[in-house]
């Protein structure tokens, strides 16, 4: 099973968080914010819900033009935020948190992506796919 949605960068990305990322729906973002990588975003709870309930291990490719990085982690079965996602290296569950136990956080994802992510006309897609 797989699930499409696409959000957007902003002037304040700055992706430096260790331990977490994030995508929101909201349309700005203060440098308080350094885990959120997405701006605008259009996902659909329950299509998440969904891939949610079906997977073990989830994937979930985050691609800006011909650059693309990768992060595996555990679905948390109890997420229920319509408004923002949260994939966490650690095992802290809460509505918001669509992953735990992530191989990677923000400051683990390739700089190059990071840096575009700076531009608020730059589309982000995101794949999520059951492992």
């Amino acid at each position: 099973m797989e699930y499409k949605f696409t959000a957007y960068g902003h002037k304040n990305v700055m992706g430096k968080h260790k331990k977490t990322f994030e995508f929101t729906k909201d349309k700005e973002l203060t440098l308080e914010g350094d885990c959120i990588l997405g701006v605008k975003s259009d996902f659909d709870l329950f299509k998440l819900r969904n891939i949610v309930k079906k997977g073990k291990k989830i994937k979930m490719f985050i691609t800006v033009d011909d650059i693309s990085d990768s992060v595996i982690f555990e679905p948390n079965l109890d997420f229920g935020d319509a408004h923002e996602i949260v994939v966490r290296k650690s095992e802290f569950n809460s509505k918001r948190t669509l992953g735990i136990k992530a191989d990677k956080a923000c400051s683990d994802l390739k700089k190059e992506l990071i840096e575009k992510l700076s531009n608020p006309e730059q589309r982000i897609d995101v794949l999520i796919t059951d492992v």
